[in-house]
């Protein structure tokens, strides 16, 4: 847990309060613990059983990044990083 914590970049009080219920993780700290699992947020909400609402406004190259079996996980979240850097740099313009 320690460890994990750790690799996660959050206190370890911290987790083993996110893990028995008693706060809930910012969207920092969600994406913090995703990475550390190379896995996408929505991933681990799923993993978790959190249902995740389906947006409409998805765009397909996220959709294609993220299904694409050819790729490991650690390099869906690369590219899923550029993207959303491109996508935030466009947005700022």
């Amino acid at each position: 847990m320690r460890q994990f914590a750790q690799m996660a970049g959050i206190s370890n009080p911290y987790l083993s309060q996110i893990e028995r219920g008693l706060r809930e993780p910012s969207e920092r700290v969600v994406d913090s613990i995703a990475r550390s699992l190379e896995m996408s947020v929505d991933a681990l909400y799923a993993a978790a059983g959190i249902e995740v609402l389906e947006d409409d406004d998805v765009p397909a190259a996220r959709t294609a990044i993220e299904a694409a079996p050819e790729l490991t996980p650690r390099q869906r979240r690369a590219l899923l990083d550029v993207y959303d850097a491109f996508v935030r740099a466009n947005r700022s313009t």
